[in-house]
């Protein structure tokens, strides 16, 4: 008879042997996934000892082969966790990044301090309702976080690859968002203004856009380099390809008081700062540089 704790100390060997990384935790997950809960440390002594039905034994092998070919685990599980949201996943649509909810809550900040000056004011001011353009949703984590965590906001979100815009499509109708975003197929260009000024100016613009610079693409993890949407990855030379078409874009589509929320390399803020230097027409300041949890 074969309990869940035989399970995964197998599979973590049979990843340890075949230098699969983050072993432990692969298997981990696998097993919770088929046992139908969310982390392995939630399972009680209970479920641990009971034998496993051969269909559950069947399940562990087939997500653990996957798990093999270096397959990311949230492809393999086909779903993942994001700001208390579960999302679908599939490759080849970015994976979100735990980093990337510190991005989710510096715009809920901001967003909730606008509100709070608002409500100082002597007289009575609209309950605001923003509204949010995200470019490059991917799986749409970031756009679908926001719309939960501020309710009274809209979203327009954006990506170039029609995977993207379907996956986004599908998590939105899972968590019953679909009413308060409107998804584009589009790649974001000099010239797109027109096309993503649906609800008129923007408050903020949100994106984790691709950042990596060209030449450390090479470097990546198998798993990404092998499963994922690279173009979602590659900044081009200076990494800082998309990020200047979201800034040259940005004054056409803010609202005055806007901001503009960007994820980008460590070696980014600098350069922005001197790009943003060199455009004065654009109106824009570089207000604020926050490090992610990993203190990059």
């Amino acid at each position: 008879l074969v309990t869940a704790t035989d399970v995964v100390k197998y599979w973590q060997k049979v990843f340890e042997t075949n230098g699969i990384p983050e072993a432990r935790e692969s298997s981990e997950y696998i097993l919770a996934f088929v046992l139908g809960a969310k982390t392995f440390q939630s399972l009680n002594s209970k479920s641990l000892h009971t034998p496993l039905t051969a269909v559950q034994q069947e399940q562990i092998q087939q997500l653990s082969n996957k798990r093999l070919e270096r397959m990311p685990v949230q492809y393999v599980l086909g779903e993942w966790d994001f700001q208390d949201l579960t999302l679908k996943m599939r490759p080849p649509v970015f994976i979100p990044r735990p980093e990337t909810e510190d991005l989710v809550s510096l715009v809920v900040q901001e967003e909730s301090q606008k509100c709070e000056k608002n409500s100082g004011l002597c007289f009575p001011v609209s309950v605001p309702h923003p509204v949010i353009l995200e470019i490059g949703c991917g799986s749409g984590a970031i756009a679908l976080s926001l719309l939960c965590k501020l309710p009274q906001s809209r979203v327009i979100a954006v990506d170039k690859e029609k995977a993207a815009v379907d996956l986004t499509r599908e998590n939105a109708h899972r968590l019953q968002l679909q009413e308060r975003i409107h998804i584009l197929h589009h790649d974001v260009s000099y010239n797109s203004a027109k096309q993503l000024l649906l609800w008129g100016p923007t408050d903020f613009i949100v994106s984790n856009p691709p950042y990596v610079f060209h030449e450390d693409m090479a470097s990546l993890d198998a798993e990404i380099l092998c499963y994922e949407d690279l173009d979602a990855l590659d900044g081009g030379d200076d990494g800082m390809r998309v990020i200047k078409t979201i800034l040259a874009l940005a004054p056409s589509l803010l609202k005055d008081s806007g901001s503009v929320f960007l994820e980008v390399d460590p070696k980014h803020p600098n350069m922005v700062e001197n790009w943003l230097q060199a455009h004065p027409n654009l109106l824009l300041v570089l207000r604020a540089i926050h490090k992610d949890f990993c203190g990059k």
